[in-house]
């Protein structure tokens, strides 16, 4: 009853903002003839109430739209985005005529009263309004063709301590797979040709591979097990990775579940680091990498890391190299307790998969909630990589931020 009546909220609402846009329409097409006024009358609001149709029966045809629910689910969602957006510009004009009206009878004008009826709708803002609505909306569908876009990052990290045999040493690092949300297995194939191109020494995989259960790795376990590279593959946990955000009916199904996708990592060639550290050679020196499960400053996220038992023996290495889902744990942790750590790899944020990224301006909503959220950073010493992710989740597509991997060249 409860979820009923929350449909009905939000189509009155989609109902009121359809009819406020309308009349700005109405402006805007004031001076078309009659045949073109009906064509832009009748397409507008056969959308409208098509989209209203979708929203109200997506819980009965879900089953049968699997493929399409992401789709359909964001573009209603983007399309009320939209018309809020617009809605803002016309609520301006509104206001304005608003503050004329006021002021008109307290005009010394002997017509003020004729002339307070006489305050039209501002056409530059009804246009402004409807173009940034729509151009909102055609961005949002334009990211759908985005998500499988792999974008190759090339960059190199200097540090003083690094061993001379590990100069020019080539890694390539991938984050947030998130096979449940993949759907094409000829594109994602392609992402892995790009990264085999790079003929890296290394791959690291800083963690979510899933979006919540194993299985969802099934068709794509071939293709990942083609990930090969000299000194190894290996990965970590991330927090999509424990099936947290399932409703389990036993715990021994949530930790067989986790039982699956750590056997699926072993099967693919992946050496999945569980708190622990391993010893990297190359012609006689050695470095350490270490690997932790997910570990958050956020409070929302468990803290299943545990950063001393990683790092125990490694005291000994030159120089050493961290994989930590989250970066939030850089600042955190790592920087404070444990400045010996050279690198830091991370994900998880995606970039919130919506951004810009320009030379004079880099910005995502997601940085209100991370201080490190895509790209290097740095604190004397110490440098952190935030990864933009290989995959998506939620929203089926990108904008500005597009899919990643990163080649590290160490110097």
């Amino acid at each position: 009853m409860r979820s009923w009546r929350m449909v009905w909220m939000v189509v009155i609402i989609a109902l009121l903002m359809d009819w406020y846009i309308f009349q700005a329409i109405k402006v805007v097409t004031q001076g078309s003839s009659l045949r073109w006024q009906t064509i832009i009358y009748s397409i507008y609001w056969g959308f409208a109430i098509l989209a209203m149709i979708i929203f109200g029966l997506m819980r009965f045809i879900r089953q049968y739209i699997r493929r399409l629910q992401g789709y359909i689910f964001f573009g209603v969602l983007g399309l009320c985005f939209a018309q809020l957006l617009a809605c803002v510009f016309l609520l301006i004009d509104d206001a304005r005529r608003l503050v004329l009206w006021v002021a008109s009878f307290f005009s010394a004008h002997p017509d003020a009263r004729t002339l307070s009826d006489g305050i039209s709708r501002s056409v530059f803002l009804c246009w402004l309004g409807i173009g940034v609505g729509a151009g909102l909306y055609l961005t949002f569908l334009y990211g759908f063709t985005n998500k499988y876009h792999y974008r190759v990052r090339r960059l190199t990290l200097a540090f003083d301590n690094l061993p001379a045999s590990f100069k020019g040493l080539k890694i390539v690092q991938l984050s947030d797979i998130h096979s449940g949300s993949l759907k094409n297995k000829e594109a994602v194939g392609r992402g892995v040709d790009k990264v085999l191109a790079e003929k890296p020494d290394l791959i690291l995989f800083t963690g979510d591979l899933v979006n919540d259960m194993a299985v969802e790795m099934t068709d794509y376990k071939d293709i990942f097990a083609r990930l090969k590279a000299p000194m190894g593959v290996f990965s970590i946990l991330g927090n999509h990775d424990y099936g947290d955000y399932v409703g389990w009916e036993t715990p021994e199904q949530k930790k067989n579940n986790l039982s699956h996708l750590m056997a699926l990592q072993r099967e693919m060639g992946w050496r999945l680091l569980m708190n622990e550290h391993v010893v990297l050679g190359r012609a006689g020196e050695q470095i350490a990498l270490l690997g932790i499960e997910n570990w958050s400053a956020k409070a929302r996220f468990p803290k299943y890391g545990k950063m001393e038992a990683a790092y125990s023996g490694t005291e000994k290495y030159p120089f050493k190299i961290l994989m930590s889902h989250d970066p939030s744990h850089w600042d955190a942790e790592v920087r404070s307790k444990y400045p010996d750590i050279d690198l830091t790899l991370s994900g998880h944020t995606h970039g919130m998969q919506f951004g810009v990224e320009w030379p004079w301006l880099k910005w995502s909503p997601v940085q209100y909630v991370y201080k490190e959220w895509a790209g290097v950073y740095e604190e004397g010493r110490q440098k952190l990589y935030v990864n933009r992710g290989f995959g998506f989740i939620g929203y089926p597509g990108r904008i500005g931020i597009l899919p990643e991997i990163t080649v590290i060249e160490l110097t």
